[in-house]
């Protein structure tokens, strides 16, 4: 069964930054050439996530609160200790939500629901140049 990847780079502004990804990996599934079969999207790294949600200010402003009263910045994380670099709550945000999902297509479209889109969230400290690899595997 043939496989295409391709990686892609995004800027992310860090501190729970959500990017809609969707028309991103639309393209990438359009480039690959594919119709039917199943796409992963994954984002290397520890300090960020890539996950589904509504892509609406009001949905996103409750992901960002939630994902702060579970992991909030100012408490202490040992990694921290260890390495005075401040982002231990962004290394088990992203733990949480997970680097990456699969996403299955259909006649050259996602199969995603009618408010459902593709975001990739930085938890990090500060701004970054993440990379997004996307790959088919289908036909």
């Amino acid at each position: 069964m043939p496989v295409f990847t391709q990686r892609e780079k995004l800027k992310t502004l860090g501190y729970c930054d959500v990017q809609d990804i969707t028309p991103l990996a639309e393209a990438m599934l359009l480039k690959s050439g594919m119709v039917d079969g199943i796409a992963s999207v994954f984002v290397p790294g520890s300090t960020a996530s890539i996950t589904t949600i509504e892509f609406e200010s009001g949905a996103i402003h409750d992901l960002q609160k939630a994902i702060q009263r579970l992991v909030p910045e100012n408490a202490p994380y040992e990694h921290d200790k260890r390495w005075q670099d401040g982002n231990g709550f962004s290394h088990v945000r992203a733990a949480l939500m997970k680097p990456g999902l699969s996403v299955p297509f259909h006649q050259g479209r996602f199969l995603l629901g009618t408010w459902q889109q593709l975001i990739l969230v930085d938890f990090d400290n500060k701004s970054r140049i993440r990379e997004i690899v996307f790959q088919f595997v289908g036909e």
